[in-house]
């Protein structure tokens, strides 16, 4: 077994990768403001009536702190009413949100950053994609 199985140039490919990822753990350090929409009806699949609404609030936050490298995750009063509207066994099957991460302001915090996941309405999710929102 004297040849090598790496391909020539894999040591410098794997190089640019390792590169590229440190640019992006950069990247996720500063405030930004999406707007995805998150599909809750394929995580309530086989979850009993009484625990679906709690369940949606909990994807929310899990996606939110996926999406935005962010361990503090904080959910708007408007959003959680949504999902509690057709009350704890109906959740709706998708909802669309706007991810802002944005800087702790307490300085005891153990985070710097924190996303605020907000309820965007929206007549129908056809043809909807992540979107990067502008901040004004």
């Amino acid at each position: 077994f004297g040849s090598s199985l790496k391909p020539p140039g894999a040591l410098r490919i794997f190089a640019m990768v390792k590169t590229q990822a440190k640019k992006s753990a950069r990247a996720g350090k500063e405030p930004v403001t999406r707007d995805c929409t998150i599909h809750l009806h394929k995580h309530m699949q086989k979850i009993s009536f009484k625990k679906r609404a709690p369940r949606a609030v909990r994807v929310v936050r899990q996606f939110a702190s996926k999406v935005m490298l962010t361990q503090d995750v904080r959910i708007d009063t408007k959003l959680n009413k949504f999902l509690w509207s057709n009350g704890v066994r109906n959740v709706p099957r998708r909802v669309r949100v706007r991810l802002s991460r944005k800087r702790n302001e307490d300085e005891d915090a153990t985070e710097k950053l924190f996303t605020l996941v907000q309820h965007v309405p929206v007549e129908s999710f056809k043809g909807l994609q992540t979107e990067t929102v502008k901040d004004e």
